[in-house]
């Protein structure tokens, strides 16, 4: 797989030009890989492809087994990613 060597991911891009730290250093995000999307570092696997295993009823170690390149902390990770990027969701109800 390729490396990437992407800055460590602050999320500035998706939500309105605010930013918040990342801070595990697992997630990353370089233009030149993957369209810019957060990955797991020194691998091409997208964030949104573990949390689509996720919904698909996959377990942990289903996952390991679908990517062996993975360690169990790119998985939490990867979780850890999605929970803050919709910590940070403002939703507004329709008047």
């Amino acid at each position: 797989m390729a490396g990437c060597s992407g800055r460590t991911f602050a999320l500035r891009d998706r939500l309105n030009g605010r930013s918040f730290p990342f801070m595990n250093e697992r997630i990353v995000t370089d233009p030149a890989v993957c369209s810019g999307k957060p990955v797991i570092r020194g691998t091409r696997i997208m964030v949104k492809n573990i949390l689509g295993l996720v919904a698909g009823g996959y377990t942990l170690d289903r996952i390991l087994l679908t990517y062996p390149e993975l360690a169990r902390e790119d998985v939490s990770a990867a979780l850890e990613y999605a929970a803050s990027v919709i910590a940070e969701e403002q939703v507004y109800a329709n008047a």
